[in-house]
């Protein structure tokens, strides 16, 4: 999972990842399931298991599941805030 800093107009910094919440919340709402998602939009067993990680995923996944969804990025992810204290000290380590 990558972390990326930003800094908010106080000039605060704050830690942010992507999550796909949304995404499979959206995979409910149309009745699919990851099987489904995964033959629809002609992605990879691998790729799926990244996104139910929220690691990082090419572009190019993420355009072929927007296209099989008709959606757009902001329907299936979002940047939130990390929350350093549910981070293992691995996870730390790494930023």
């Amino acid at each position: 999972v990558t972390h990326i800093v930003c800094e908010n107009k106080e000039g605060k910094t704050m830690k942010k990842t992507i999550s796909y919440d949304k995404l499979w919340k959206l995979l409910i709402d149309k009745k699919w399931n990851r099987t489904k998602l995964k033959d629809e939009s002609e992605i990879s067993t691998a790729s799926l298991a990244k996104l139910g990680k929220n690691a990082n995923i090419t572009t190019d996944v993420l355009v072929k599941i927007c296209n099989a969804l008709e959606c757009d990025f902001s329907d299936i992810m979002e940047m939130v805030p990390v929350e350093e204290k549910n981070m293992s000290s691995e996870q730390q380590a790494e930023d």
